[in-house]
């Protein structure tokens, strides 16, 4: 089965070494060395003199960086929604609400003069400006920086930076979570690096990320038993987890590279396929995506093998690389979903063993923030009906590069 993107480890086992020193040493909890490292490297890796904490997870970096910023019940966040769901939810675990930005069509990321646009309207309606902005790096793919911090800094909105699947993008030489004043990192199992699981906070110096790790330790206050003056949370890494991270960061930069290898290798093989369109960075030299995974899309009119069943029967199980527990659902079908024949593709490649899926569904498309805010171009539900997701991992190889191209010209009937 080729997947869609599954962690890689590095040769040289030295993730191995790191795991068992940590259990050599007994330091089989939430801090310790390997922490202390992997933090210390991840801070040379992004530069700009930034201080990193590492956490559990990259949802847990958006929530810590939204109560830095102050964000309360009744606040309003705005949040990109062609996005998964880790960037959004945590601004409904503190009360407050998602106002939901459309894409721009380049890099179908957040669309800087719908996001200004949504800041004097939520002004006009409310009274307050929204208390932070939070663009993604879909995919992986740069938003534009440049414009995005130019309008915060206009309306002084502070911006968290949702790099959780941009590890290594830049934007003009810069890393992606450095741009604003928090960044996002997850080394989920699928990520460029993966501790297993796990996230980073980049915070702009050593007082914020002692803040943060104090909210992450359960917020305890300086006295020789546990006295607590505000809610904090269990969010810190745990030593083993971030000794994985330390033997990746040694293969980061090799990671990186593969993925844009195997993207020019997509380009290049798909360039003759008609109605197939792989996604690509702007020809702006500013944007250096690290292409965490390879998209495009199909054109409405392409038949694909089996389409003539698609959506006829309810999902039971996960589906491929998002397996995990999921609940049941009466209908196949929803009000907004791919079209046929990206459904059809999904299952057809599944039967070559090969991971292909639909890309994120918009937020602003989702029953659960139905009656959030939003301001919508149709950028985002477009790309959705017509969009999916090709596999482009370290272990993915350029023969499997060439078998998945080949499937994919085998599965379209026209």
């Amino acid at each position: 089965m080729i997947n869609l993107c599954l962690a890689h480890m590095s040769e040289s086992g030295e993730e191995q070494k790191y795991i068992q020193e940590a259990f050599d040493t007994n330091w089989v909890v939430p801090l310790g060395p390997n922490v202390d490292a992997f933090e210390a490297e991840l801070e040379k890796f992004v530069g700009q003199q930034r201080a990193v904490v590492a956490l559990a997870t990259g949802t847990s970096a958006v929530h810590l960086a939204l109560i830095a910023c102050g964000v309360q019940p009744g606040d309003e966040v705005i949040v990109q929604s062609f996005t998964f769901c880790a960037s959004a939810n945590p601004v409904k675990y503190l009360g407050a609400t998602p106002v939901f930005v459309d894409s721009e069509p380049e890099t179908w990321n957040m669309d800087p003069s719908l996001l200004e646009a949504a800041i004097e309207d939520r002004v006009a309606v409310t009274g307050q400006k929204p208390k932070a902005i939070v663009p993604v790096a879909l995919y992986g793919m740069p938003y534009d920086c440049e414009k995005i911090m130019a309008i915060a800094a206009r309306y002084g909105i502070p911006v968290i930076e949702d790099a959780a699947e941009g590890f290594g993008s830049r934007f003009d030489g810069k890393m992606l979570g450095t741009f604003g004043r928090f960044g996002v990192l997850s080394f989920n199992g699928n990520k460029m690096i993966t501790t297993s699981g796990g996230g980073a906070l980049i915070c702009q110096n050593a007082e914020e990320k002692n803040t943060a790790m104090w909210y992450a330790t359960q917020a305890r206050d300086a006295y020789p038993y546990y006295e607590h003056t505000t809610i904090g949370y269990n969010y810190r890494m745990s030593n083993v987890c971030a000794g994985i991270g330390r033997g990746q960061m040694t293969v980061a930069d090799a990671h990186i590279a593969h993925h844009k290898h195997v993207q020019a290798l997509y380009e290049e093989l798909l360039a003759d396929v008609p109605g197939i369109h792989l996604h690509k960075q702007p020809a702006d030299p500013r944007y250096d995506s690290n292409y965490w995974l390879c998209t495009a899309t199909i054109d409405a009119d392409v038949k694909v093998m089996g389409q003539e069943n698609a959506y006829k029967e309810v999902i039971t199980t996960a589906v491929g690389g998002a397996a995990g527990v999921i609940k049941s659902v009466d209908s196949a079908t929803t009000d907004c979903q791919p079209n046929d024949n990206v459904e059809a593709l999904r299952v057809a490649m599944l039967e070559k063993m090969v991971e292909v899926r639909p890309v994120w569904k918009p937020m602003h498309k989702q029953p659960v923030y139905a009656g959030s805010p939003a301001y919508v171009n149709g950028v985002s539900e477009s790309i959705f009906k017509v969009g999916f997701c090709l596999p482009a991992g370290p272990c993915v190889s350029d023969d499997d590069v060439r078998y998945i191209v080949d499937c994919l010209k085998e599965v379209i009937v026209r």
